[in-house]
């Protein structure tokens, strides 16, 4: 299962630091453009944290667009200011130039140009990532869009407070008429965002909205499962999962609400066992399965515990063609001892999945833990593998779709890793 969170908020910061051939003499701060916020360290991440944050103009208030200096009194970029957050300044531009609130508009028409121009989305499907956050130059927000309803993720006040005035643009550029908008309740509480603010915009949102990806159809249900209960960023992995499993036996483990079984059968696979702990997500994935005019005695649904359910295949001495894993995200902290709980548990659960693969099948597997590297993670895969006297004949490392790009300054947010590999 993937996932789609505020990458700034669960990435350790990179230190890049800008060229500062172009920055000029530095001002007095008497000159410096009001509200201001100054940097004790030298950075080029939008990420500010506040150990990097010095000091900041009295006028200054929570969700203001401030100007940035570096410490020597350069001026180097714009961002959105809360005192209160967990990220005090979140830097929406790098740059000496003065930026004004003009900037989202263009960063919005930019973003969208990005995916229905270039990428040509509409002619795959009418559910992708309209804003990346970070990756798009507005930190603090994603939103994805679901045939004529648009999903706003938000993870900032500065955010929260001009999204209103964003959203008749976003309709305009897109199609679109109906919003949803999520914001974490103890995100919130820190941020001083009020949830409640927001019910005249998203009073005619629905509860359930139809999709199609390909020639794949969902049925998108706001109201429950994690987050929308559909996850953009896997797009062409599902596709290439089916691709490649034709006449193949498949066990997907952590199935969520199907994605994977479905393009497995679809794509002509025999027979899938799809198994979830979760049970409203599996009654989801019946739904999407039915949509898709596919036969339960080709899908077989499991309700229970991936770790528990593999191991007593183990002990069956079950084998499939194809495995795939996608759990949810086990690395939640920095902190060592949970870092290593979460290692652990990729560890352990793909040395049962690969115990589960034929010599010479498919193991297909994921991470979404943004606090985890791709070599991290490869690492425990291998781990897992050479503990059954295995090896992995790996042929590709994938991550989420193009609709999820990502700034040079903020690698971090390359959350989603996908291992593709042979197992002998």
């Amino acid at each position: 299962m993937s996932e789609e969170n505020d990458p700034a908020a669960d990435q350790p910061a990179t230190p890049i630091n800008p060229g500062r051939a172009e920055l000029g003499e530095p001002l007095p701060r008497e000159q410096w453009s009001k509200p201001w916020a100054q940097l004790k360290f030298v950075s080029f991440q939008p990420a500010i944290f506040p150990r990097m944050l010095g000091e900041v103009s009295r006028d200054a208030r929570p969700g203001d667009l401030v100007s940035v200096y570096d410490k020597f009194g350069h001026r180097v970029g714009t961002g959105l200011f809360n005192p209160r957050a967990k990220m005090p300044l979140r830097v929406v531009v790098h740059s000496s130039a003065p930026i004004g609130e003009e900037y989202f508009e263009m960063a919005i028409r930019r973003a969208v140009a990005l995916r229905k121009d270039m990428f040509q989305l509409d002619a795959q499907t009418d559910a992708w990532r309209v804003l990346n956050s970070d990756g798009d130059g507005i930190s603090g927000l994603t939103i994805d869009r679901y045939a004529d309803t648009l999903y706003c993720d938000v993870y900032s006040l500065g955010i929260f407070q001009r999204l209103p005035k964003w959203l008749p643009l976003l309709h305009e550029l897109l199609g679109t008429k109906h919003v949803r908008v999520h914001v974490d309740h103890d995100l919130g509480s820190l941020e001083g965002i009020k949830p409640s603010q927001m019910k005249e915009l998203t009073a005619s949102a629905p509860d359930k909205v139809r999709i199609k990806e390909g020639g794949v159809k969902y049925e998108v249900d706001f109201t429950e499962g994690h987050k929308t209960g559909f996850f953009c960023d896997q797009r062409d992995n599902r596709r290439r999962f089916g691709s490649l499993v034709k006449g193949l036996r498949v066990l997907d483990l952590c199935s969520y609400t199907g994605g994977f079984s479905i393009n497995a059968i679809l794509g002509g696979a025999s027979e899938v066992t799809a198994v979830d702990l979760d049970e409203d997500v599996i009654t989801q994935g019946r739904r999407n399965a039915n949509l898709n005019q596919i036969s339960p005695n080709k899908l077989k649904w499991v309700h229970a515990d991936a770790f528990a359910y593999a191991r007593q295949m183990q002990k069956n001495g079950e084998q499939f063609d194809a495995v795939m894993c996608d759990p949810p995200k086990f690395v939640m902290t920095r902190e060592p001892a949970g870092a290593a709980e979460g290692l652990r548990k990729y560890s352990d659960l793909n040395q049962i999945a690969a115990s589960l693969v034929k010599s010479g099948g498919l193991l297909v597997t994921c991470s979404c833990s943004g606090l985890v590297s791709l070599e991290t993670f490869e690492e425990c895969v291998i781990k897992g593998a050479h503990r059954l006297d295995r090896r992995l004949q790996f042929f590709d490392r994938t991550g989420p779709g193009v609709d999820h790009p990502v700034y040079s300054n903020c690698l971090e947010s390359r959350y989603l890793k996908v291992l593709w590999a042979r197992v002998v």
